[in-house]
């Protein structure tokens, strides 16, 4: 049995109940996968959301330490949806709240925000997103992770070849050819990183769905930054580069807006700019190997059925190739 299997909404409600939580019994799953996140719903009408952290992903300090840089975000009045603290703690055991059960799960609990995802085809939107990146990397430099991970190529790249190839999930006719292009692919990654670019606490994970987008005219109005699960060390252009979208040409001309609104806060290296296409190869890899090790997830084959399908792996390695003439080219200019 999955550990997820045994989280049911029992286990839910008096877990936020233990922690002095009124609740009305209301309680909705969120869209979200690597986590089990739901709202409950307050009897005052409020709601409130609880993350329950994947078994065995992070551990206790490291979730800590994402949840000490969003508070410490918060307090410098940056726009990021950060955990509520509960007896001055703000990650909590089922198992140390008194809640039977056969695994102990991590979890926390944050305010309910609402809001939409930015329009990255408005300029306005993308010099705010730039700013606030900004602030966001001026608190990140102040001191490292201790424990989380980082951007680079042994991490994401290299450790998730070797678990791709040793859970033997590539299927026969493709696995010879998928890793002599993840080869090519991470020696020309490693070659760009190799140079030494200042790596500062990141959001990690900062494309369009991670931010909650209300409208300027309202009480608030704005970005929200949320789920900083992937919170990491890295360099500063990862927090960028995946609020790009459209073709070469568009996606020159947002860069060139986000770091308008980012460099009138902080100085950014341009040299990371020939960063964006090795990043994007080391998240192609990265994240075939996160769902290989979530295969045994009961809900991997509701929302994943295509991951061992022929189609997919030749898409990795079509998708691998492009990559590998992506970062020959010239990077973005702004």
């Amino acid at each position: 049995m999955h550990a997820y299997e045994t989280l049911t909404p029992d286990v839910i409600l008096d877990a936020l109940g233990a922690l002095g939580l009124v609740l009305d019994g209301r309680l909705s799953a969120l869209s979200s996968y690597e986590n089990r996140v739901y709202l409950a719903m307050l009897d005052n009408g409020e709601g409130v959301v609880a993350k329950f952290y994947r078994p065995g992903r992070w551990s206790i300090e490291q979730i800590k330490e994402e949840h000490a840089f969003a508070l410490e975000l918060k307090q410098e009045e940056i726009p990021v949806v950060a955990p509520i603290e509960f007896n001055g703690a703000t990650v909590h055991s089922t198992h140390e709240l008194g809640i039977a059960g056969e695994v102990n799960f991590l979890f926390s609990v944050s305010p309910k925000k609402g809001g939409r995802a930015p329009e990255l085809d408005d300029v306005e939107v993308i010099s705010w997103l730039g700013r606030y990146l900004a602030r966001i990397h001026s608190v990140g430099e102040r001191t490292e992770f201790v424990g989380r991970e980082r951007v680079d190529v042994q991490t994401m790249g290299t450790e998730s070849q070797k678990l791709l190839m040793g859970l033997e999930c590539i299927p026969a006719q493709f696995r010879d050819r998928w890793l002599q292009v993840c080869d090519i692919a991470l020696e020309k990654v490693g070659h760009e990183m190799q140079e030494p670019y200042q790596y500062l606490r990141l959001h990690g994970d900062c494309h369009p769905g991670n931010i909650l987008w209300t409208p300027l005219e309202m009480v608030d109005g704005g970005p929200h930054f949320v789920d900083l699960d992937d919170a990491r060390m890295g360099p500063a252009v990862q927090d960028l580069w995946m609020l790009q979208s459209g073709d070469r040409r568009e996606r020159g001309f947002q860069l060139s807006v986000l770091l308008d609104g980012y460099t009138s806060m902080r100085e950014f290296d341009t040299r990371e700019l020939k960063l964006i296409e090795p990043l994007r190869t080391l998240r192609l890899i990265h994240y075939s190997a996160w769902l290989a090790k979530r295969a045994d997830d009961p809900s991997f084959v509701i929302n994943f059925p295509w991951f061992w399908s022929p189609d997919y792996w030749q898409t990795q390695i079509d998708t691998l190739n492009d990559q590998i003439e992506a970062m020959d080219d010239p990077p973005l200019m702004v």
